[in-house]
């Protein structure tokens, strides 16, 4: 008597919908997650292997050991203060970052409301009625007929659907892997915006040495015209000569002139990049006179671990390979629990006393027997997803082995055309004094000049511009490098569902 006693004691502490709803619990948290365990796949497909060096690193000089990797402020290895300036404004005021940002922002709460799929969902409401039911209606001798009451409810339902195969738990695992690579995304979209100013801004500087070259070979004209026409006025040099040094003067004012146009839309591209309409930036002019700074490029298996676009594929491979595990859990049986229960009383004074609670509770399964192949389709799907997402990653990772490949070819072989350009420019000098000490003594004709003119000119242009693109490959290099970027700031599995 006394163990019945007790079964009472307990069955009255805990309803029997409650036991129902512990066991389901149970029953999630031990159940089985179905689907492939995701492991990542090789990052270049078989037979090859990811190389050990870089093959243009050629005779690249080290770095020092505190440069050995790029800080998160890459652009300050370039000790250039204006640039420095301007790329802080660029993680306040650009709108691409706002709008990576809102993507990710977007994603995580995706996250968080499939998250809610793991646990009940509870509703409760209130309804107050006021009935008269006819006194004719059938049966006559029913004791409700003619009658006028009142009802009050406070009514709580609870939903279920319990994840015993996974299904949640695969979507959960899938979204939050989108989640980090919307933040790979992020990451990826702030290197671009950071990479494209600087490479605006060298562009501009790069022309700003031109046009300083141009100016002041302007001038250098300027005053051999003067010469030239004083040799006219004395019977020396001819009409013609005047009108060569002429022509050579007018050409390069027009080229020095030509120069703004480009300058001009550098200018405006920066201002876009810092959130500012053109009209209120100014970018002051810089002559560009420093090459690149040495940037170390490690080794090509740290690349996988420091390009923001390779982490993002990778991710995307972790979420296609959850929604194989998805597709498998439609071939288990789906088990819910319902419950309902609350209060009603006709008497409002009475509605929360105990004779007035009402529920019930009890679980559910359905499994699906025939469906004409479509769970198979859905499988299919996801797999090929997957494969998809391994194609674009190994991908990925060659076009950023290209890139490193190619920036530092550019650098090597610029560096080289550099000192081959500076040996020209330096004998293109010395041949146009030659030529003009040969025209100030009468032994050739100005065409000599105006030739020897046009070729020191070509020779420094060409110079400033190598000089620019040397910059620009340095940037570009930085980019393909990941920009000092690595894994270990992408999110956590956990985190992407955290408020």
């Amino acid at each position: 008597m006394k163990g019945l006693a007790k079964a009472r004691s307990f069955d009255k502490a805990f309803p029997s919908w409650m036991v129902v709803l512990l066991a389901v619990g149970t029953l999630q948290f031990s159940g089985c997650t179905v689907g492939p365990t995701y492991r990542r796949p090789a990052a270049v497909d078989s037979p090859y292997t990811v190389p050990p060096a870089y093959k243009e690193i050629g005779n690249w000089k080290t770095a020092q050991p505190s440069d050995q990797f790029l800080g998160g402020n890459w652009w300050e290895i370039f000790h250039d203060p204006q640039l420095n300036a301007l790329e802080q404004q660029v993680n306040v005021s650009n709108q691409n970052l706002r709008v990576a940002e809102a993507q990710y922002a977007q994603a995580r709460a995706v996250v968080r409301y499939n998250r809610a799929d793991l646990f009940p969902t509870v509703t409760v409401g209130a309804s107050a009625t006021r009935t008269r039911t006819s006194g004719n209606r059938a049966p006559k001798v029913s004791t409700f007929n003619g009658v006028t009451f009142s009802d009050f409810q406070i009514p709580f339902d609870l939903s279920y659907q319990v994840d015993a195969f996974g299904r949640v738990r695969r979507t959960l695992e899938s979204l939050r892997a989108q989640a980090q690579a919307s933040a790979a995304d992020l990451a990826t979209v702030n290197l671009s915006m950071h990479t494209q100013l600087a490479l605006f801004y060298f562009e501009a500087r790069s022309l700003d040495a031109q046009e300083q070259l141009l100016l002041s070979t302007v001038k250098e004209y300027k005053e051999f015209l003067q010469l030239t026409e004083n040799r006219f006025t004395g019977g020396v040099a001819s009409e013609v000569d005047v009108e060569q040094a002429k022509t050579q003067l007018k050409t390069t004012e027009a080229q020095a002139i030509d120069v703004g146009v480009q300058r001009a839309q550098f200018e405006h591209a920066v201002a876009i990049l810092i959130g500012k309409p053109p009209s209120s930036f100014d970018l002051p002019p810089l002559p560009l006179t420093a090459p690149p700074p040495l940037i170390p490029p490690g080794l090509p298996s740290e690349l996988l671990e420091r390009r923001p676009d390779i982490a993002a594929s990778e991710r995307l491979m972790q979420s296609s390979n959850a929604q194989i595990g998805v597709a498998k859990a439609a071939y288990y049986p789906s088990v819910n629990l319902t419950a309902s229960g609350g209060f009603e009383s006709s008497v409002i004074t009475t509605l929360l006393s105990g004779p007035s609670i009402l529920w019930s509770a009890g679980p559910s399964a359905a499994v699906t027997i025939f469906d004409v192949g479509r769970r198979r389709a859905l499988s299919d799907e996801a797999i090929a997803g997957y494969d998809q997402t391994v194609a674009t990653y190994r991908q990925t990772v060659l076009t950023s082995f290209q890139q490193v490949e190619d920036n530092l070819a550019a650098l090597r072989i610029l560096e080289h055309e550099a000192q081959v350009q500076n040996e020209a420019v330096i004998a293109a000098q010395k041949s146009l004094q030659l030529s003009l000490q040969r025209y100030a003594g009468g032994v050739t004709s100005y065409l000599e000049v105006t030739t020897a003119q046009t070729a020191a000119l070509s020779d420094e242009v060409t110079a400033v511009n190598i000089l620019g693109r040397r910059m620009v490959a340095a940037v570009q290099l930085v980019q393909a490098l990941g920009g000092g970027w690595d894994t270990s700031q992408l999110p956590s599995m956990k985190s992407v569902s955290a408020r």
